[in-house]
């Protein structure tokens, strides 16, 4: 038995006027309190009661142990008290880690509104597109795109990720757009590097039932997705990328997707560690992330991306 279940029985018996008494309250039997009650007079090696046939008393020494006994329960249950409110109410610090482009095209956008809805919650925010251990860096949430098989985790998908290939209406006007994937290796392309493996991300082309991965070029290699779709904006060339680094150049009409959609293995995750009691600090923010998510078109099935008609070769691309 624990010290701290000692001092419970110890302050218990004393209350009660006794061992058996106390047991009695307790449910326990008198054997298994006295027994206690000698365990921590021989932990502290000090006398807590003088015994007689019928009742117990304390001791000097006993008594002022009691004082800091009640002390020290009364302590502890104050501020499991607090704690608990705490962890009930939406307040405190929220750790959060990022990945570059989603994190700033669509998180970072509604963080004025969830901070009027939530004064009390203090966001500390960091970016990163690689591997990062929440539970090692103390963080409360993160928001990965990818896959997920961390089972120490808890994983909601926001959404699945779709790929487009898009191109700025003045480069297709000046070079014609694509009527298949054989005819891809005759534009100029603009290719994702990932950082942590320095791999190329391939081109995924539907064939037939199948989607393959393609490589149809690589004339400018860039490893940030908002860079990825700058370059494409200036005319540079196609490229292929998720639906949510693509939304707003779409719709300021940038660029324009030149075929249908396709669906990745992979998706957009909010990520948070497993535990008994989500604090409400956290348990808000990602209720707000799903929902404005939804908002925007998108559900864990789902994305917008999927009601968008691509452009074709007959289409007037100065009017786009």
């Amino acid at each position: 038995m624990d010290k701290l279940n000692l001092l419970k029985l110890f302050v218990s018996a004393v209350d009660h006027g006794g061992f058996a008494a106390a047991a009695n309250h307790l449910g326990l039997s008198a054997s298994t309190l006295s027994k206690g009650m000698a365990r921590l007079e021989d932990n502290i090696n000090i006398k807590l009661f003088h015994r007689s046939t019928r009742q117990v008393h304390l001791t000097d020494a006993g008594s002022r142990y009691l004082i800091t006994a009640r002390r020290i329960i009364l302590e502890l249950e104050q501020c499991e008290q607090t704690l608990k409110q705490t962890n009930d109410l939406p307040c405190g610090k929220v750790k959060i880690n990022l990945p570059v482009s989603y994190g700033r095209l669509y998180v970072m956008p509604l963080l004025q509104e969830f901070n009027q809805l939530y004064p009390d919650i203090e966001l500390e925010i960091s970016f990163n597109d690689s591997y990062v251990d929440i539970l090692e860096q103390g963080i409360d949430l993160t928001i990965r795109t990818g896959k997920f098989d961390d089972q120490r985790l808890v994983a909601r998908k926001l959404s699945p990720i779709d790929l487009l290939i898009c191109a700025a209406p003045d480069y297709l006007a000046s070079h014609g757009v694509p009527s298949c994937a054989a005819e891809y290796s005759q534009h100029t392309w603009i290719r994702f590097k990932y950082r942590q493996t320095g791999r190329l991300m391939p081109i995924t082309v539907n064939e037939g039932q199948e989607e393959e991965g393609y490589d149809p070029g690589r004339q400018f290699i860039v490893d940030d997705g908002e860079a990825l779709a700058e370059l494409c904006a200036q005319g540079l060339g196609l490229t292929q990328m998720p639906h949510f680094i693509a939304r707003d150049w779409l719709k300021r009409k940038q660029i324009v997707s030149i075929s249908p959609y396709l669906r990745s293995s992979q998706g957009v995750y909010c990520i948070y560690p497993k535990r008994e009691f989500l604090p409400a600090k956290v348990k808000v923010l990602i209720e707000y992330l799903i929902r404005k998510v939804e908002q925007s078109g998108e559900n864990t099935y789902h994305s917008w991306a999927e009601t968008l008609q691509p452009i074709s070769d007959d289409i007037n691309l100065k009017g786009v």
